[in-house]
């Protein structure tokens, strides 16, 4: 029994002893389990801390990302809205006054809105208000009266500005003020543009222009179309002005009778549509399509009808100088008639029929009664001289005879040569550009912009030498006199009669230099005997009255027998004769009898310098040109020629062996565009020299001599070496290295010493049989002191073994030091081109006791290589591909 009691107590004890144990793990086990938890709970509290840190971090910046679009989308609209308010209401319909002029807009088939104010929009920007009047509908101005006055003075002064002269009719109506509301345009009355009625003439107004919109409805529109802006769309002309009356009728607006509201309505309902428009103030109008409210007001309080409740504010008037000036020169215009339509009046009904064998003949414009005034250019008259001070339609007189010749005559029987001499691209419609590929068929060259090129001129003078002396010649072999006689005898020849036009003629004669003189020279010989084999000068001038050259050479002036005066011309007709003196605008006189007064003629010119006209006659003959036919030659001054473009460059074939390699300098003045070029044979002095201190210009000549040098070579025929000494030239020397050789060795001031001493070694001791070596030296009077004497033996026996020097010296006494001071023969540089170096500089290295006539200019160079040239000619370095 004890026993049992002692086992059942060890028992007991055992099992509490368990419980106890599983306790104990129980509580550790919860204590991990806890510890984990907040651990956990930590890592969630963290995860969550920084979780919505990051999320507001996103939503930062995606508030930013959203308020920067919205603000580049504000500018965008705010740009966008600006470029369609300068595109609905161009020049003069909504120019600042500060800045504002006429500018109207040709036949006008499409009217512009107007411009009164600024939209106040919540960005920045200068937004136009406008109004829509021509073509649109009708204005009614309200709130405060002077303002009002000011939007109404500034809406037909917009609208006149920016439409032909006598385009728009206007007609007031002022009773309380009796037109002193409108005294500003008081000018327009005499020319019939304005007119007034007084205080009991609105119902006549009214009724008669109701009638007017019956007539237009009944006659113009018939039914074909529905308003006068779709008839000028359709047709390209508008058949009637526009009508605007403005009616001022401050203290009428409930004194309308029944009649007079009745016939206002009906304006109001269909004036627009046939070009009748009402501009009101203080007449009770109901709104309705069409009608532009403007509330006139002070500061930001103003408002347009068209806008909402956008706040607008309104421009003040327009200064009343610019008011009186403008109706003056519009009344003026008027007074003076319309011009013809188009370039079309001149053209024939079927185009390249005639012959030029014996006259070119052609209309300039009709006469004041109407007729055609014809102008020929034959054996009599021979040349033509053309005068008028700037803006009178010399250049549009040019372009209307040019088409009406080229309409008539083909390419086989007429060709153009145009050169221009003012600043300016005139003539460069005639040719392909990047804009239009198209060119007039019968111009074989154009030259603009050479105002400061004058060889440009005599270089074409020299070309129409030449074609003058091959035709005198085939006249010879066919025994005959003249163009006609020769066309008949020779039918398989090419003999189209040459016109060449040059306008502001006078600067290729200006200055006594051996320009001048040759090109004086050059035109009596051409104007004496070009007649006869079918050469025609047209000299174009502002002003001939200074022109020594031509005037003190009356025997030349007398083959100018066509004289063509504008308006306000001087001397080009007879001294007594003062025609040109009230000659109204778009008009000429046409004297073929040298300016005699009863050989005047009055033209009125058409208007051939519309754009859009004058190229779809280009572009129809062009597209009927003969198929062989090449484009013309541009030239033009103030472009850099390009040596991909190059002629001669483009023929270069890598050859193993060159006998006589060829280096490109530059582009010659000249009617070809020729490449400067001087061939290195093995003879004394093929070193070449460039002077200046012009880096650009000294790095393009001779990376074009590299280039051109690289390109007649296959790899490994020839050896080069460039030496950089200037690190100015650094950049253009980098550019170079694809065009050149890959074993092409490349020198600087530290190790050019070895690259001569070399050079001078084979110069002394090497052999015909070598391979060409050609030294590029940019910078030669930088290189290291002991240099001078290597440089000697290289240029003096160097090319006898075929090692040519091409250097670039900063000066021409720099390179007289490294031949070895004053007093050394120069003939081991047996060619050279001089950048910003004066003539006397290069006397020389000059044949003679004398100098080269040569003040440098810009991107302008002069050649001279005593092997082949008499005197130095002018090129143009090529720029950067």
């Amino acid at each position: 029994m004890p026993d049992s009691k002692a086992q059942q107590v060890v028992e007991v004890r055992a099992a509490l002893s368990h419980a106890l144990g599983a306790a104990d793990d129980a509580l550790e086990e919860a204590r991990s389990a806890y510890e984990a938890a907040v651990t956990r709970r930590a890592r969630v509290v963290a995860a969550a801390r920084e979780r919505r840190i990051r999320l507001a971090g996103e939503r930062d910046k995606r508030l930013r990302e959203i308020d920067e679009q919205h603000e580049r989308d504000l500018a965008a609209l705010a740009g966008a809205a600006t470029e369609t308010a300068l595109l609905a209401a161009p020049g003069a319909a909504g120019l600042p006054w500060d800045q504002w002029r006429p500018t109207p807009a040709g036949t006008q088939v499409a009217a512009p809105e107007l411009r009164v104010g600024r939209l106040l929009l919540p960005y920045d920007g200068d937004v136009p208000a406008l109004v829509p009047l021509l073509d649109h509908g009708h204005v009614v101005v309200e709130g405060d009266e002077r303002i009002g006055d000011d939007v109404v003075a500034s809406l037909l002064l917009r609208a006149l500005g920016s439409s032909e002269a006598g385009r728009i009719r206007l007609t007031g109506y002022d009773p309380e003020q009796l037109g002193g509301g409108l005294a500003g345009f008081a000018p327009l009355a005499p020319a019939g543009v304005l007119s007034f009625v007084g205080p009991g003439g609105l119902p006549a107004l009214l009724d008669e222009l109701v009638d007017h919109v019956r007539r237009i409805n009944e006659t113009v529109l018939a039914g074909e179309h529905t308003s006068l802006r779709e008839l000028a769309s359709a047709t390209g002309r508008r058949p009637e002005p526009w009508r605007v009356a403005i009616l001022l009728g401050a203290g009428r607006a409930d004194e309308l009778s029944r009649h007079e509201r009745g016939q206002l309505d009906r304006l109001l309902r269909t004036g627009a549509a046939c070009g009748v428009h009402l501009i009101m103030r203080g007449l009770a109008v109901r709104p309705g399509t069409g009608i532009e409210v403007v509330t006139a007001a002070e500061g930001d309080a103003a408002r347009l009808s068209g806008c909402g409740d956008l706040p607008v504010r309104l421009d003040a008037g327009p200064p009343a100088s610019v008011v009186t000036r403008t109706c003056r020169q519009i009344a003026d215009e008027v007074a003076a008639g319309p011009a013809p339509v188009a370039l079309d009046s001149l053209l024939p009904e079927h185009e390249w029929q005639q012959s030029s064998a014996r006259a070119l003949t052609a209309p300039l414009g009709d006469s004041p009664q109407g007729a055609p005034v014809h102008v020929t250019l034959s054996d009599y008259p021979p040349h033509a001289l053309i005068a008028g001070p700037s803006g009178t339609g010399k250049t549009n007189l040019i372009y209307a005879w040019m088409g009406a010749l080229a309409a008539r005559y083909s390419p086989a029987e007429l060709a153009f040569y145009l050169l221009d001499f003012k600043e300016g691209v005139s003539f460069a419609r005639f040719a392909p550009g990047r804009r239009d590929p198209s060119w007039l068929p019968h111009v074989r060259l154009v030259g603009v912009n050479v105002n400061t090129d004058r060889e440009f001129g005599l270089a074409l003078l020299r070309f129409l030498g030449a074609e003058l002396r091959s035709r005198a010649d085939a006249a010879k072999r066919h025994e005959v006199t003249n163009l006609a006689e020769l066309r008949a005898e020779d039918p398989d020849g090419s003999w189209p009669r040459i016109v060449a036009v040059v306008d502001e003629f006078q600067v290729l004669l200006s200055g006594r230099d051996a320009v001048a003189a040759e090109a004086v020279d050059l035109l009596e010989d051409l104007a004496r005997r070009g007649r006869s084999q079918g050469i025609h000068l047209v000299l174009a001038s502002q002003d001939v009255s200074g022109i020594e050259a031509l005037w003190g050479r009356p025997a030349l002036v007398a083959q100018f027998s066509l004289r063509i005066a504008l308006p306000r011309a001087r001397r080009v007709l007879a001294e007594t004769n003062q025609a040109a003196d009230a000659l109204p605008r778009y008009h000429a006189v046409v004297n073929a009898d040298s300016g005699a007064i009863e050989a005047n003629r009055v033209v009125r010119v058409p208007d051939a310098g519309n754009r859009e006209r004058w190229s779809e006659l280009q572009h129809r003959l062009w597209r009927h040109r003969p198929p062989e036919l090449p484009a013309p030659r541009l030239f033009d001054g103030d472009a850099i020629p390009r040596l991909e473009d190059s002629p001669e460059f483009r023929r270069f074939a890598p050859a193993a062996t060159v006998p006589a390699p060829v280096v490109l300098l530059g582009e010659t003045i000249d009617v070809a565009s020729r490449s400067a070029q001087t061939t290195l044979r093995r003879a004394p002095g093929r070193t070449i020299a460039v002077l200046g201190t012009r880096v650009d210009e000294a790095c393009a000549v001779l990376g074009t001599a590299a280039r051109s040098l690289a390109a007649q070579f296959t790899p490994g025929a020839a050896q080069f070496s460039v030496a950089c000494l200037d690190t100015d030239a650094a950049v253009a020397v980098e550019a170079l290295k694809p065009y050149l050789p890959a074993e092409t060795g490349y020198f600087d001031n530290d190790n050019v010493d070895s690259l001569l001493e070399l050079a001078a070694e084979r110069a002394e001791f090497g052999s015909a049989a070598d391979k060409p070596w050609f030294l590029l030296l940019y910078a030669v009077d930088a290189a290291p002191g002991g240099s001078n004497e290597l440089l000697r033996r290289i240029m003096r026996q160097g090319p006898e073994r075929r090692i040519h020097v091409i250097g670039w010296w900063r000066g021409a006494a720099l390179l007289r030091d490294t031949l070895g001071g004053q007093g050394t023969r120069t003939d081991t540089v047996g060619a050279w081109v001089a950048l910003d170096v004066h003539g006397s500089e290069l006397s020389p290295y000059y044949p003679g006791h004398g100098s080269p006539n040569w003040y440098p200019r810009p991107w302008r160079a002069l050649h001279f290589d005593r092997s082949v040239h008499r005197g130095a000619e002018v090129i143009i370095p090529y720029g950067p591909s």
